[in-house]
């Protein structure tokens, strides 16, 4: 008895895991396209756009956690950057789970679609790769001094008046009017907050009794206004960094399945309306931590799963290019067709991936503008455990509606890229990513 008593002891012992921690400037300089060239160009700075995230290291290959405060990261692009980032971390690319935030007075990375435009702006390559290997240089130098988790916490609050569903306006079976990131029409913003994940969730790691990094889950689209060119990491961001200059340790923030999710409810649009929707996050983001569980970390496990999604049939790309070469249409419809076009091409594998610390949290990273009912359907995964979704990795799907959202119609759909049958794959391949 002793003797097995004693091998338990040195198997719990010999398991380590360390944290570092990094973070990068990545604002783009004036004149650079934002939103792919959807919206303004950037004409100042209101915060700066950071990378931040976390590297794990234990006895298999290191996990790096990245969020960024970009538009999106597409395709050959986001195996691009996951390549990089691996490099620097000493690990593979299918260890990375690089997401975007999704603001949308950010950049959109993308080199496929400006070679298909070359005279609209669509990504400044050079300061691009550049903040790429400042995210890399900040792995690197992160690395030099890991610190120890011995525990982890998780805690979650109820978002106040931030996120609704933008598609609650139905009318015999069809989506009306739909209310966005903000809405001037009070029909709509009096209309019910929808299907929405109202909670954050917080998952934190410790050394002992010293907290050393947290990381926050929330669906919604995080822009309160846009198209100013006014470069803002936003209201996600304002909460975030408030909350890393109150602690002392880095916050780090991801965007769960929000792309049927807006601030529009509650959201004129107006300035002042950013610092009240970041205080109702950081609100949530205290609150959260306040009565979190904390529990030793005895194993890690890290799971992949490579998907190919199939295009839209309605979309044939023979009839996408002549959209695209259609020099009359506007730049918008242009470009937009060129993101179509992107994923109809690009047929490497998109990367579901989850991360699993001890038995019950399990951190969940899909692509695209995947909707709340995808989050929702992880969570019922895994009933009494606790699930945290970050969404946007990349983002080359455009929107992953659920199949009947197709027959319902409203924006979304016109912007999604896969064959309508994807839920199907999405679901199954979250159900394998979270058993036990």
């Amino acid at each position: 008895m002793k003797t097995l008593l004693c091998l338990s002891l040195l198997s719990a012992q010999a398991f380590a895991v360390q944290i570092a921690m990094f973070r990068a400037d990545v604002t783009p300089s004036v004149g650079a396209p934002l939103c792919g060239g959807l919206v303004k160009p950037a004409v100042g700075v209101s915060e700066p756009l950071l990378a931040l995230g976390v590297v794990l290291l234990s006895d298999e290959k290191p996990v790096v956690l990245c969020a960024i405060d970009f538009c999106e990261i597409r395709g050959a692009d986001h195996i691009h950057w996951r390549e990089v980032l691996a490099k620097a971390a000493g690990t593979s690319a299918e260890r990375v789970a690089l997401h975007s935030l999704h603001q949308h007075n950010a950049p959109l990375v993308d080199n496929a679609v400006q070679k298909m435009l070359p005279e609209i702006g669509i990504i400044d390559a050079v300061a691009t790769e550049k903040a790429l290997a400042g995210v890399a240089a900040s792995i690197a130098a992160a690395l030099k001094a890991p610190q120890t988790v011995t525990h982890i916490s998780t805690g979650e609050a109820k978002v106040l008046e931030v996120a609704g569903n933008r598609r609650v306006q139905v009318v015999n079976g069809k989506v009306g009017k739909m209310r966005g990131s903000s809405s001037k029409d009070e029909t709509l913003r009096t209309l019910p907050e929808g299907l929405i994940d109202p909670m954050l969730k917080t998952v934190s790691f410790w050394n002992g009794e010293t907290k050393l990094a947290a990381l926050h889950y929330y669906a919604t689209h995080p822009m309160s206004y846009y198209g100013d060119g006014i470069v803002s990491h936003d209201f996600a961001g304002i909460a975030r960094e408030k909350r890393t200059q109150e602690d002392g340790v880095p916050h780090i923030y991801f965007t769960g399945c929000g792309g049927n999710i807006g601030a529009g409810k509650y959201n004129d649009g107006t300035p002042p309306m950013r610092p009240l929707l970041a205080s109702r996050i950081h609100a949530a983001m205290v609150e959260s931590e306040k009565e979190a569980k904390r529990v030793p970390l005895t194993k890690i496990a890290w799971r992949h799963v490579p998907v190919v999604l199939q295009p839209d049939p309605e979309f044939p790309e023979e009839r996408m290019l002549k959209v695209l070469q259609n020099t009359e249409a506007r730049a918008s419809t242009r470009i937009s067709t060129a993101l179509r076009i992107g994923f109809i091409r690009h047929r490497e594998p998109i990367p579901f991936t989850s991360l699993h610390l001890g038995d019950d949290v399990c951190l969940i990273h899909l692509p695209g503008e995947s909707f709340v009912e995808y989050q929702l359907f992880a969570q019922q995964q895994r009933v009494g455990g606790f699930v945290c979704t970050a969404s946007y990795g990349d983002g080359v799907t455009g929107y992953i509606p659920l199949e009947h959202s197709f027959e319902e119609g409203g924006y979304e759909p016109t912007q999604a890229y896969a064959a309508p049958d994807s839920e199907k794959m999405m679901k199954q391949t979250i159900s394998d990513l979270l058993k036990p």
